[in-house]
């Protein structure tokens, strides 16, 4: 933002010159009312900047519940089974162990587009050539689990209601990836956000012509300011709209999905 704060900065200065020194206007009811109109203007700003910033924020928390939600379920699903599976069923562990945290990894790379492939199953190539990358990655993998577990109840290795159980489970998985996708595919409306920054833009650019007059040449500071706290919580606002992507203020996908692989591999 540096180099629009110092355009404003320059601008503010240049009308600054014409009137004071310039021009030589002064004040008059016609400049007191240009700086009613800019207090009544600010505050509808205000308000639109509030619901803009509470809108991108309740999509960022959600987004973070989700994942949260993920987490959690991930271990339940891990210590059920490793309830259910006996000890020396050892295939049956690792393909559970291998499984439920490449969901979440497929999961943050759906999420992010992001082609690369599911680092957990580099060293097994049965269940990597399971998987089609062209297609939804987060739906196959919980396709085999959902398979591996079916298999496990017709060898009766697990009981009706167990399998109904562990079902249920699965579900939430596949509920917190479209939760995730209606986040990720619907964003805030455009013209929304265009609207809100020609608004401010505006706002700003005639602050200078309705205060020169009462602060002088301290207008300067004080318009750049005005516009640094206004165009700082748009753009919070879209930082933070898209909850996962790449940028520094996203969801930090990656670590939760390390965490979830390495709790998954404690309990099983």
């Amino acid at each position: 933002m540096m180099p629009l704060m110092i355009g404003i900065a320059v601008y503010s200065l240049l009308v600054t010159i014409l009137e004071k020194e310039i021009w030589k206007l002064s004040e008059n009811s016609y400049v007191k009312n240009i700086t009613i109109m800019h207090g009544l203007i600010g505050f509808v700003i205000s308000l639109l900047l509030v619901f803009r910033t509470n809108t991108a924020y309740d999509r960022w928390w959600e987004g973070r519940k989700l994942w949260g939600a993920l987490t959690n379920n991930s271990r339940n699903l891990a210590i059920i089974l490793a309830a259910i599976i006996p000890e020396n069923e050892k295939d049956q562990r690792l393909f559970f162990k291998k499984i439920i945290p490449a969901y979440a990894i497929a999961l943050k790379n759906h999420l992010s587009h992001e082609s690369t492939r599911l680092e957990l199953f580099e060293d097994d190539d049965h269940l990597e050539k399971q998987i089609h990358y062209d297609k939804h990655v987060p739906n196959q993998v919980a396709a085999l689990m959902i398979k591996h577990i079916n298999s496990l109840y017709k060898e009766q290795k697990i009981s009706g209601s167990q399998l109904n159980f562990l079902n249920n489970e699965l579900q939430s998985f596949t509920d917190i990836c479209g939760a995730s996708e209606r986040i990720k595919n619907t964003p805030i409306p455009f013209s929304y956000s265009v609207f809100l920054k020609k608004f401010i833009f505006m706002y700003v650019m005639t602050l200078p012509f309705g205060y020169v007059f009462s602060m002088s040449y301290w207008v300067i500071p004080v318009v750049v300011f005005v516009f640094y706290v206004l165009a700082s919580l748009e753009l919070i606002a879209e930082e933070i709209e898209d909850p996962f992507g790449d940028d520094s203020n996203d969801l930090p996908m990656g670590k939760m999905a390390h965490n979830i692989h390495k709790h998954i591999s404690e309990i099983l």
